[in-house]
């Protein structure tokens, strides 16, 4: 899929997120083109995330391909870091206010705790998802923050990371530009 149509595709599904929330949806000439490629632990892309700020957080649209079939954790992690293959360089989840793990924890959730994907048997998956991120700021300065899937589900309530198991996939969140769009 082109970046553009991509992009199109995300703001569309974007107002529309925005118009059932009751809120604005944010221009597209006016935002922030922020996105990570997700490689697995050869190095080959098996899916592209954009990210874009709302009045009620950050708004994750990702295209999955070439993952195994099957639940998987994905997270937000503290360090935007990738080293394959074990991409232990990535840190923790993202949890800037220090909360526990688990989106059915009591003591929950980080910041960057999502729920499971579902991969199709074709290794596919295009998903949009409201995280628990309340703005770019805390995911672009520092070390940055990168995008995680694990081989298995999360249980959603063990520190630190759900039982997930290894991670498979990685991708650093990164600004590319402003992306002012040409009309």
């Amino acid at each position: 899929m082109n970046l553009t149509r991509s992009l199109t595709r995300s703001a569309t599904a974007g107002a529309l997120v925005a118009a059932m929330l009751g809120v604005a949806a944010l221009p597209a000439q006016a935002a922030q083109l922020v996105q990570a490629q997700l490689k697995n632990s050869e190095g080959k892309p098996v899916g592209m995330a954009y990210l874009q700020e709302t009045p009620h957080g950050v708004l994750l649209h990702v295209n999955f391909n070439g993952l195994p079939e099957g639940s998987h954790a994905f997270h937000i992690h503290d360090v935007g870091k990738c080293e394959a293959p074990s991409f232990k360089s990535a840190g923790g989840h993202y949890a800037p206010n220090g909360n526990e793990h688990g989106l059915l924890n009591p003591k929950g959730p980080h910041a960057g705790d999502m729920p499971n994907i579902h991969i199709l048997e074709s290794g596919n998956l295009d998903i949009e998802v409201m995280t628990n991120v309340k703005s770019m700021d805390g995911l672009l300065s520092g070390d940055g923050t990168a995008l995680v899937v694990h081989e298995g589900p999360d249980d959603y309530r063990t520190n630190p990371a759900g039982n997930a198991g290894p991670r498979i996939a990685c991708g650093v969140i990164e600004a590319t530009n402003t992306g002012q769009s040409s009309q």
